[in-house]
């Protein structure tokens, strides 16, 4: 039975600009020692595990070789996954724990054993059996490995949760064998990892909004983008998670876009994300400020994904979405008129002053409400972040903060990583990728 292994995502802190993380990927970071300087444990490579549905169950084989000259008196092997995994079985010589996310790297689940037993120099080595693991039920790219050391790993930097004990039978290392120089070959570095892609999907939602206003007031759009699961999903290093195309409608000019937006054109934006990977229920945000320069009637722009390949995703229906701008009636005939915005949450009218050219001052402002609650703002003069006048805003949650956007380019094709994606390992675990993951994962 598995181990829930407590540990709570938080938010990024502010910097420069975030490198997007891969597939968690495990390195062997650790070189070979020469012969007679110390201990020198090498593992043997891991096959990558496909096909698997959540719920099912795999073994990682272990493989320990000492390399050194000197037997080692006892060893330490650290065994770690990504938060899509899960124990299938616990050992009463190790204890579980969840590394908690910090400097872009991702949350991960860990296990430190100890094993009271000493290892021969030129000996193979195994457990009895694979470690066993299993897919949750938002895995789908994920990761798993292991690593050994003759000394006891330090705490982690990112720290770390409860350590639960193990509640099996103590996990032992049984002689495979004398080494051979093609064992030792096989044994180069002291971890080891590999994928493990499960078959799952995961919903990448868009959400625009709908919008009123006369001439000179300002707006503000709240276009979101949802992973609605039930897959966590890794990208690769250096990339977005998706990457959100938005096309602004007729008559209206952006004043302030969100920072993890980019401008292609004057009406046209791509955004990106703060991090390489989505969980279920998260995602992002982004406010657009837009000036209402003319009255053409009902205006619509556009939202769509663009990036990455998303071979998971099986809903196209909440793929686009719309931005709705209902200016007033156009002074002349022949305007842009259009229909409402798909994918929206619905537009509120509030009562404001009447506005300068650059805004104004309004008496009662504009009201934003999305899916998180309602925030009423004042009617100040001319700041892009604020709605004057009488312009209502509606649509998503206030947005991600916590770092700039991993700026996307709108012919970008960031392909989502299944069986590649890579990123280095930290400390004696095994893993290397982004941001804290912001919400309390289930054991």
């Amino acid at each position: 039975m598995g181990i829930a292994v407590s540990g709570r995502r938080t938010p990024l802190s502010g910097g420069a600009v975030l490198a997007s993380a891969a597939l968690i990927a495990l390195t062997a970071t650790a070189p070979a020692q020469a012969a007679g300087t110390g201990p020198d444990l090498g593992v043997g490579a891991l096959t990558p595990v496909t096909g698997i549905a959540p719920g099912g169950t795999f073994g990682l084989p272990v493989s320990v070789l000492n390399k050194g000259t000197e037997e080692v008196p006892k060893v330490y092997l650290s065994y770690s996954f990504s938060v899509g995994l899960e124990t299938a079985e616990t050992y009463s010589n190790c204890v579980y724990f969840r590394i908690n996310s910090y400097d872009e790297r991702p949350e991960r689940n860990e296990a430190l054993c100890t094993l009271d037993q000493p290892l021969k120099p030129g000996v193979l080595y195994g457990t009895e059996k694979p470690l066993g693991l299993k897919a949750g039920a938002d895995a789908l790219y994920d990761r798993a490995g292991y690593s050994v050391s003759a000394d006891k790993p330090a705490p982690d930097d990112g720290g770390e949760s409860e350590h639960v004990p193990g509640t099996g039978a103590p996990l032992k290392l049984v002689e495979r064998g004398e080494a051979t120089e093609a064992d030792r070959a096989a044994h180069p570095d002291s971890s080891v990892g590999a994928d493990v892609t499960a078959v799952n999907t995961a919903d990448f939602a868009l959400t625009g909004a709908e919008l009123k206003g006369k001439v000179g007031d300002k707006v503000t759009a709240q276009v979101k983008f949802t992973n609605k699961g039930p897959a966590w999903v890794m990208g690769e290093r250096d990339t977005s998670v998706t990457t959100v195309d938005v096309r602004i409608p007729a008559g209206v000019t952006v004043t302030k876009a969100n920072g993890f937006c980019t401008p292609v054109t004057k009406t046209h934006y791509t955004c990106g994300t703060s991090q390489a990977w989505v969980d279920p229920t998260d995602g992002a945000t982004y406010p657009f400020v837009l000036r209402i320069d003319k009255a053409v009637g009902r205006t619509t722009g556009k939202v769509s994904f663009a990036g990455p390949a998303r071979p998971f995703d099986k809903n196209a229906a909440n793929d686009t979405a719309e931005i709705v701008v209902e200016t007033g009636e156009p002074a002349t005939t022949g305007g842009t008129a259009s229909t409402g915005g798909s994918g929206t949450s619905g537009g509120s009218a509030s009562s404001g002053g009447s506005t300068g050219s650059d805004g104004g001052t309004g008496s009662t402002g504009g009201s934003t409400s999305g899916s998180s609650g309602s925030t009423a703002t004042g009617g100040t003069t001319g700041s892009d972040s604020t709605t004057s006048g009488s312009g209502s805003t509606t649509g998503g949650t206030t947005p991600q903060t916590g770092g700039n956007l991993a700026a996307t380019g709108s012919d970008s094709t960031l392909p989502v990583a299944g069986a590649a994606g890579a990123a280095v390992l930290a400390g004696a675990g095994l893993f290397y990728a982004m941001r804290r993951r912001t919400a309390a994962r289930k054991g």
